[in-house]
């Protein structure tokens, strides 16, 4: 038999046990006598019994000459006691929470946990303890409290685990969830090295290559080499595309088609393409025109499609296209942000605008660039095109995970992004945020309540209202932008770090795709030393009763995430806007329509059917013959569902706002379940 004995306030614990399992309890009082120090009012219960019983005292000296005894701190009184009575005893180290509770847990210093700063708990009490304190805080999901679990056996102290519970002390070591290092400096060629136009390298302001742009020229960007690019944001990727676009212009191959995902994107690009390569070779740009003629919806830059480089959007490109406009000579065709493919909303058109390109311009060069993208060889398969993978960062990146109640995210937001403004970088830049939220009501929601030098950003602006926020961060005037996806795309904010206020676009969670895009745009090499991603996640919070998860599982999630495969699947009404433009395109010659569907990296419904049954194609002799409506079908990005929902209410309705009420209202409701079948018309 062993027995523990436990100092307390005024008395003792004694615990008898053996084989780790406690037999029975003691309670004692020690006082000093002539003879010495004595025990008295000596309790004792055994097994599981709950009243303690007065016994003898002579019984516990006897019991404790009998067993090894262990005293849990040093206690002077009762030390000289058993050294009065010849008992050895030795010291334990054992979980005082435990104790507390009659059982008995040695501590051992590489797993014990620091509690209150000044006492070690065993692991489970530690658990037990931190659920209490972050009780307050409402329902918790089990993924983070694994992650919880995961900073206890990291860091061994629950102060610092409870220190990344208050926003107070946000950005401290207990709240980095890890660190992505960057790349050591790498040797690579210089521009003057490659089989580039002279030209072209007197203007374009580069003077080595960096990593990535080494590897792209090693894989044989500069003799016609179709490739997917997938490195860091700030990597050098756009680079890759001026260098192929204006090596195959200026040795007559055609023009250059730069496509990217945003307006925004497409007039920082033109501007930096017109600005640097003017005098060799001139710019133009493709974008969506605005119906409403007001000053700050004038057009911006040059419109002219036959000039040596485009830049346009997804869209802008295949209206012309859907439109049966023919285009110049093509040599070079970028698709930026080629991670689109997987938009539920829009990666069935940039899918499609790829196909027909392909088939337009079979003797271009096809270069995808992208940050982020799942299972990169099975895309680039897909898209017959060579892998370049670069997998490290310019700048390392630091990325943080914060529990936090909705209250306490704008005060958070504030003082994270003061902090990182008052940080000059080597290079001479203040530290400047961008910060994602789920709605445009929200950005300006935050952007208000932080007040001035923040502003909100996104496509509800207007292109001048943008491009003043643009010009106002690049100059370092302003701390923060607070935006929706619009940034994720691309646009070039030079942010040193990047806060999540939310990890949902709209009411659906961020897929890993999405959510490292996003991350990835903290830390340029030309402007700052260190890049940080800090998630603000508020436990239980939800944007959708549909939505699986709470916020601050889906930031484990997120984090800890691997993005799958790029294998969309596109609906009957995504599937017949895509086939009726692939058959504008070919003329309807079934042969060519069939080729153009099959190099479709996604996969379609079998819509063909369902066309003729409303007659909106015919088929006859190898040819679909496209009628007037499905051109117009074509033309305005429309599904078959939609095209027939609007005939129909054209045919019942003869008020033109009636019937965009009509369908206004239909698109609010279109999330159905299943799709109903459709008939002929």
């Amino acid at each position: 038999m062993k027995i523990i004995v436990h100092p307390q306030r005024g008395n003792y614990k004694l615990l008898f046990f053996d084989d780790r399992v406690v037999r029975g309890t003691g309670v004692t009082e020690l006082s000093a006598t002539p003879k010495g120090i004595r025990p008295e009012g000596y309790r004792l219960r055994w097994g599981t019994k709950h009243q303690f019983k007065h016994t003898p005292t002579k019984e516990l000296i006897l019991s404790l000459r009998k067993s090894e005894v262990f005293l849990t701190g040093r206690d002077e009184t009762f030390e000289e006691f058993l050294k009065g009575f010849q008992v050895p005893y030795k010291m334990a180290g054992l979980c005082r929470i435990c104790l507390m509770d009659d059982r008995v847990t040695p501590l051992d210093r590489k797993t014990s946990v620091l509690y209150r700063g000044s006492e070690h708990i065993c692991f489970d009490c530690a658990r037990r303890e931190l659920r209490r304190e972050i009780a307050h805080m409402g329902r918790v999901g089990r993924s983070a409290m694994g992650h919880m679990d995961e900073l206890l056996r990291k860091f061994r102290d629950m102060d610092k685990i409870i220190a990344s519970l208050e926003p107070e002390k946000t950005g401290s070591k207990q709240a980095l969830f890890d660190r992505l290092e960057a790349h050591p400096v790498q040797k690579t060629q210089k521009l003057e090295e490659l089989p580039l136009p002279r030209s072209f390298v007197d203007a374009c302001g580069v003077e080595t290559l960096m990593p990535a742009q080494q590897m792209a020229v090693d894989a044989g960007l500069l003799y016609g080499k179709d490739l997917l690019v997938v490195s860091a944001t700030a990597s050098g990727k756009t680079f890759i595309g001026e260098m192929a676009g204006l090596k195959n212009y200026m040795e007559g191959r055609g023009q250059t088609l730069f496509l990217v995902p945003l307006v925004a994107l497409a007039v920082q690009k033109y501007q930096r393409f017109d600005e640097r390569y003017r005098e060799i070779a001139g710019a133009g740009i493709m974008i969506g025109k605005s119906r409403i003629r007001l000053p700050e919806n004038r057009p911006v830059g040059d419109r002219n499609t036959h000039s040596p480089i485009v830049v346009g959007t997804y869209e802008g490109v295949d209206h012309m296209i859907r439109s049966g406009k023919k285009l110049s000579k093509i040599g070079t065709v970028v698709i930026d942000e080629v991670q689109m493919l997987e938009d539920k909303d829009r990666g069935h058109r940039l899918d499609g605008l790829v196909a027909r390109l392909k088939y337009l311009a079979p003797r271009a060069q096809f270069l995808y660039l992208s940050a982020t993208i799942g299972l990169p060889k099975l895309l680039a398969k897909k898209l017959n095109a060579t892998l370049v993978r670069y997998d490290d960062r310019p700048v390392s990146l630091e990325r943080y995970l914060i529990f936090l109640e909705h209250k306490q995210k704008i005060p958070t937001i504030k003082r994270l992004c003061e902090e990182e403004y008052k940080k000059v970088s080597s290079k001479g830049f203040h530290g400047q945020t961008i910060i994602f939220t789920n709605s445009r009501a929200r950005c300006h929601v935050v952007a208000d309540a932080l007040g001035p030098k923040y502003a909100a950003y996104h496509a509800g602006l207007t292109s001048q209202e943008r491009r003043e926020v643009e010009n106002k961060f690049l100059k370092g005037k302003l701390k923060a932008v607070v935006t929706t996806a619009a940034l994720g795309a691309g646009v070039d904010f030079p942010a040193s770090q990047v806060l999540f206020d939310s990890l949902a676009m709209g009411i659906s969670w961020l897929s890993v795709g999405e959510f490292n895009q996003m991350a990835g745009r903290a830390g340029r090499p030309d402007f700052h030393d260190l890049g940080r991603v800090v998630i603000l996640a508020e436990p239980g919070a939800t944007y959708s009763r549909e939505s699986r998860g709470t916020e601050e599982e889906m930031a484990l999630r997120l984090l800890k995430g691997e993005m799958e495969e790029v294998a969309p699947h596109f609906d009957i009404e995504q599937s017949s806007e895509e086939y009726v433009a692939n058959a504008v395109v070919c003329d309807g010659k079934e042969g060519d329509l069939a080729k153009i569907n099959a190099s479709m990296v996604g996969t379609m419904e079998l819509v063909l059917p369902v066309l003729v049954d409303n007659d909106l194609v015919k088929r006859h002799d190898g040819i679909i013959e496209v009628t007037p409506l499905c051109r117009v079908m074509a033309e305005h990005f429309i599904g078959v569902e939609r095209l027939l929902e609007i005939t129909r209410l054209v045919r019942t309705m003869d008020d033109p706002i009636g019937i965009l009420a009509e369908l206004e209202c239909s698109d609010r409701t279109s999330e159905k379940p299943e799709r109903k079948k459709l008939g002929k018309r």
